[in-house]
């Protein structure tokens, strides 16, 4: 498995490959620096043409996942980069999701791979999981979304004098916002559980993931309830990449994870 990392950038002309150059905690730094939110940015054709050529010229064939075509183009120009190569052997798969929750989707895929299937089979494999995950995070605090255009002043105001979080969620490759949650962003994670524990006989029981942007405090709290609830699960505590980081900002955490 190897990542083609989104790139961040800010106005001074400075770019960075997400988790290659730059963590969530130094994007933070960043902006409080230059008192700006960066613009981000897909993988270009060009970039996936040298990936994947490398990989078909070692004998690889290759299953392509990233984040959703709703939410990137990086779908689309990885599509341009296999038409430009060799199509049979290149499998494109639009996750409809993002981060971890693309994760989940390559855990079934690589598990396809050990059992011997084609590069066809992992692919209808991996579709086959698309819909069934259950991608949903809490925000602390609605700043990064106000500063990026993604909400208006007034939500944002509102949202401070009510102490209200909203609970975004992954539908249809988009990002919504489920519910608010008030009080403490602690109810925000015990919401979340609470989704969980509403799933709890049809969850997948191979993987569930506690991803968070800078929020560890949280993931204490949350990590210890999620595994008491699934003793027998996988629970991985995952960090956010600075892409989803510059959009939802610090302290937002979330639990994701695949129903049957």
């Amino acid at each position: 498995v190897e990542i083609c990392p989104l790139t961040v950038s800010f106005s001074d002309g400075k770019s960075y490959s997400d988790l290659v150059d730059l963590h969530a905690s130094d994007l933070y730094k960043l902006v409080s620096e230059k008192n700006e939110l960066p613009k981000t940015s897909a993988c270009t054709p060009g970039y996936f043409i040298n990936v994947f050529e490398r990989y078909l010229n070692e004998g690889y064939d290759i299953c392509y996942i990233g984040i959703s075509s709703k939410m990137s183009s990086s779908n689309n120009n990885a599509l341009n980069a296999a038409k430009e190569l060799d199509p049979s052997r290149i499998e494109i798969i639009d996750s409809e999701n993002l981060s971890t929750g693309i994760s989940l989707i390559i855990n079934k895929g690589y598990k396809a791979v050990s059992e011997g299937k084609n590069v066809h089979e992992v692919a209808d494999v991996m579709r086959s999981y698309i819909s069934k995950v259950q991608s949903q995070f809490v925000i602390d605090k609605l700043d990064y979304l106000y500063k990026g255009g993604r909400c208006n002043g007034l939500a944002r105001f509102f949202s401070q004098v009510l102490k209200l979080h909203p609970i975004i969620e992954v539908r249809n490759g988009e990002m919504k916002i489920g519910s608010l949650t008030r009080g403490d962003i602690k109810a925000g994670c015990d919401k979340q559980l609470e989704m969980l524990k509403a799933c709890k006989d049809k969850i997948d029981t191979d993987l569930i993931f506690v991803t968070h942007s800078e929020a560890r405090e949280l993931a204490e709290y949350l990590v210890p309830k999620v595994k008491e609830l699934f003793p027998n699960v996988r629970v991985e505590e995952t960090y956010a990449g600075c892409v989803i980081s510059s959009h939802c900002g610090p302290n937002t955490i979330g639990i994701l994870w695949i129903n049957k």
